[in-house]
């Protein structure tokens, strides 16, 4: 029964929206610039501790990308070519910045402070925002905006006051990034940096967000046209804040997790092409590639029957595959694995759909834009 009730939602959110009769392909990838796992050192030290790290998928796998992540992908992305001769890119959702611990600590945990993702890097030995640059010369690495911390930084810093022990352990790593799902004192959600639990904390979240937009600019010499909300979590009040700062593409799943800042989520459903009181568009993902999350599944089967709705219904694929499924250095293996399948799926796209087109996320916005426009004309 929950197959076929996926199966109708499928086939009920690609049906609605604005059909596109070419067959684009986008892969949108979130988390790229945010810490996770610090190293398979603190792994070791979190799980020796109790906490059972090895439960949670991106807490298992997850950590900063470094240069040899990079390489692997990038050699990976340059093998393959669409009819247009444009290689596949990777829309990288990018978090601007991480909390500063040692000013955090120093105000005993009184203020809070971040630090660009830039300076975090160069606290990873083998990471290096060179390799950022040279994807997006060869146009198969697109940063957009993700938010300016995968962080709630409200909650996080209440419980930082309250001194949660778990919380401080991580801490004590240079670590937020705790999942609640095996956390063992219950504590909420700190990665949706937008669930919001009152006003108070509302408006501190777009100024966040004014924020994160201004140092993503500062960092990459343009403006994100697009952002997708950590954990899929935002309030709608936030959306003309993002349009503000000429944020114009929402991605994102179908359902957004819209808090009602009273401790509860309610469940907004989107479908493809439609506009908000802002004119924004959204653009919901209708294609799951992500093999870190379960070996038991086969992804690249899955993956391509999505593909085939999606063009059945005159939709685009946008796919969604996280950071982790690419990252290798606190299990190789797993960035081995994911790759191999990921050539995979490239290779069967090309195979099955000759006519397929490669396609950034604020390309396929324009796009709709473009059809708009003309529409209204």
């Amino acid at each position: 029964m929950k197959r076929i009730r996926s199966f109708l939602f499928k086939k009920y959110n690609n049906f609605l929206g604005v059909d596109i009769s070419r067959k684009i392909v986008v892969f949108e990838s979130d988390d790229w610039g945010t810490i996770r796992m610090p190293s398979s050192e603190v792994y070791n030290k979190l799980l020796n501790s109790g906490l059972r790290a090895d439960q949670c998928h991106f807490m298992r796998y997850d950590s900063l990308e470094n240069a040899e992540d990079f390489e692997l992908l990038f050699d990976l992305l340059t093998r393959y070519k669409d009819m247009n001769g444009n290689h596949p890119v990777i829309t990288a959702n990018t978090i601007v910045a991480n909390p500063d611990f040692d000013k955090i600590r120093d105000c005993n945990f009184q203020q809070y402070f971040y630090e660009p993702f830039t300076e975090t890097i160069k606290q990873y030995p083998k990471s290096s925002f060179e390799l950022w640059k040279q994807g997006m010369a060869l146009n198969i690495f697109h940063p957009q905006f993700h938010g300016r911390e995968h962080l709630n930084v409200a909650r996080w810093m209440r419980a930082l006051q309250q001194n949660s022990k778990e919380i401080h352990l991580a801490f004590d790593n240079k670590m937020f990034g705790i999942s609640s799902t095996v956390s063992n004192e219950n504590n909420p959600s700190f990665m949706a940096a937008l669930d919001a639990d009152s006003m108070e904390d509302l408006s501190m979240q777009k100024m966040i967000l004014k924020d994160g937009l201004k140092l993503f600019h500062n960092i990459f010499g343009f403006k994100s046209k697009s952002f997708i909300a950590p954990n899929n979590t935002w309030h709608s009040r936030i959306e003309k804040t993002l349009f503000k700062k000429d944020v114009i593409y929402i991605q994102g799943n179908n359902i957004q997790n819209e808090p009602d800042l009273k401790g509860h989520l309610r469940s907004k459903f989107h479908y493809f092409g439609e506009q908000n009181s802002n004119k924004q568009i959204f653009l919901p993902r209708n294609c799951l590639f992500e093999p870190f999350s379960d070996r038991n599944i086969h992804w690249i089967s899955s993956c391509l029957k999505d593909i085939k709705a999606s063009f059945s219904a005159k939709k685009p694929a946008i796919i969604i595959i996280h950071r982790v499924n690419f990252i290798g250095s606190i299990d190789p293996e797993n960035r081995r694995r994911n790759l191999d399948d990921f050539s995979i799926l490239l290779k069967e796209i090309l195979l099955r759909w000759p006519d397929a087109e490669f396609m950034k996320s604020d390309k396929l916005g324009d796009l709709i834009s473009k059809m708009n426009e003309e529409t209204r004309d």
